[in-house]
Parts: C-alpha cells; structure tokens; sequence
C-alpha cells in the first residue's frame, strides 16, 4: 500500500501557547507601546490609537495573502519601491583577466615569437592574425 507523503510543509514551532516567537513579539511590542502611551499620552488619543496598534499587530501576525505572510508583502512593497526598475549594463574599464587589450596581445605575440627564434634557430612563418572579432565588438557595442 502507498502513502503519499506530503512535501514542502513549513510549519513554525509555538513558542508562546498557540503563538509562534514573531507573533508573540508583534504582540508584545504593541502592548509595551500601548502601555507606553497609557501613561505619556491623553485618555481619549490613547483610546482610538491601542486598538489600531492591537489590530496591526494581529494583521503582521495572522494576515496572509495568497499564502504570503503581510510582514513578507511590506518587505517586497518597499523592495519594489527603490530598487531599480531596469537593469542597465554598465561596461567596466578593466576587461576580464581572458581578454587582453592589443598592446598586451602583441606583446605575448613579440615574446612568444622570439621564445620560438630561440628554440628552432630562425624565424617562424608569420600566419595572418586579421580577425574580425575586433570589428563585430565594436560593431556591437556601438549598434552600429
């Protein structure tokens, strides 16, 4: 007989009775403000702003929208806010360490030339180092 045995289940421990360690902060956090602004702020201001603070602190805990906790949601929205929109590439002035300007291609070319001098005795046959990778580059890098 098979079980099917159920995957991906995020499940977070009850720290505090039914709640878990964030709701319980959210909540505790509320009520020390509340408690805060019991002594330091008028009777009536405190009346309309303790239950805004218990009812924010009870959405952060408990509101879920399409399986997304709201703490989750308000980090995302700000995320979405100020990071930018469109990636624009930025060309770097070094190149990578595989690609070599002109001057320093020659150079290995001079130097592996006389390494070869060297070894066989005379000069090598020159082969045709045209290439046009150099014009595609540009030809890219300027849309042309």
């Amino acid at each position: 007989m098979e079980f099917t045995i159920p995957q991906f289940i995020e499940k977070e421990a009850k720290i505090v009775g039914p709640l878990t360690f964030k709701q319980f902060a959210f909540f505790g956090v509320a009520v020390l403000i509340c408690v805060f602004f019991y002594f330091v702020i008028p009777g009536t201001i405190f009346i309309i702003l303790a239950p805004v603070l218990v009812g924010g602190a009870f959405a952060l805990s408990f509101y879920k929208k399409e399986g997304i906790p709201l703490p989750e949601l308000i980090i995302g929205f700000f995320a979405f806010i100020f990071k930018p929109k469109i990636y624009l590439w930025k060309k770097k002035g070094t190149p990578p360490k595989f690609l070599r300007t002109d001057e320093e291609k020659e150079k290995a070319i001079r130097q592996k030339e006389k390494e070869d001098e060297e070894k066989t005795g005379g000069p090598r046959v020159k082969m045709s180092r045209g290439s046009h990778l150099h014009d595609l580059f540009t030809q890219v890098e300027t849309k042309d």
